[in-house]
């Protein structure tokens, strides 16, 4: 049968869904991730915004130290098991979307609040940044290693930064989404106590990257966690 879309840009190939032919996952546009599900994915609760085929879809439970983390911090990653044979799109507050294939010995370090879905190939875990304790945020990320592809967003154009044992980088905690898992890190003070006296320039603690790597910035600051039932 040979469907006819009306006359509007609207309906051209940039914006028209194709059937996949391969499982996985594949940019659908910048704001938005296709995933081919052969079995299973994963991806953050409340992502989907369409599915074709036959799909059923669970919210994944956190073992208590994950649950704990999540509760302390107003972050984490409060995941969903998507099940079956068919097409699911992801996207989230219209961010941009990315697709990041990670090999055998590869690993990164990501904000909760960056990651949108994953393939079931890869293991993630919730750790303590080093050297940030409870601090700045008290800075929660997930590291993900394995083999396969991550689905990540960021607010904005993302900053991708080198890093290297002469040129350690500073960030915003607020601003950072990831970097890394090899690199070194710890808290970095850059006002004078007289400074912090007078008001400071709110922009008094940052978290140092040391090492050979890269770290990937937002160009805006998080903005104030909401309560959530997710």
């Amino acid at each position: 049968m040979i469907i006819l879309f009306m006359q509007s840009e609207l309906f051209s190939s940039e914006h028209l869904v194709t059937q996949a032919t391969t499982p996985g996952m594949t940019l659908q546009n910048a704001k938005s991730i296709k995933y081919a599900v052969d079995g299973e994915c994963y991806a953050r609760q409340g992502s989907m915004v369409a599915f074709r085929g036959n799909l059923q879809f669970e919210k994944q439970g956190q073992g208590v130290g994950k649950f704990l983390k999540r509760a302390v911090t107003g972050e984490g990653l409060a995941l969903m098991a998507v099940r079956g044979q068919g097409e699911v799109w992801f996207a989230h507050e219209a961010q941009n979307c990315f697709v990041v294939d990670l090999a055998p010995g590869d690993s990164i370090t990501l904000n909760g609040r960056n990651i949108l879905c994953f393939d079931p190939t890869l293991s993630y875990e919730i750790k303590v940044v080093k050297g940030a304790g409870m601090t700045g945020g008290g800075l929660f990320n997930s590291v993900f290693t394995g083999h396969g592809r991550l689905g990540v967003m960021c607010e904005g154009n993302p900053i991708v930064i080198p890093v290297s044992p002469q040129m350690p980088v500073f960030v915003d905690t607020d601003a950072v989404v990831g970097w890394s898992a090899s690199l070194a890190t710890s808290l970095h003070r850059s006002q004078s106590v007289g400074s912090m006296i007078r008001g400071g320039s709110g922009e008094a603690v940052q978290l140092r990257l040391d090492g050979e790597g890269f770290v990937i910035v937002r160009p805006s600051e998080a903005k104030p966690a909401t309560a959530s039932n997710g």
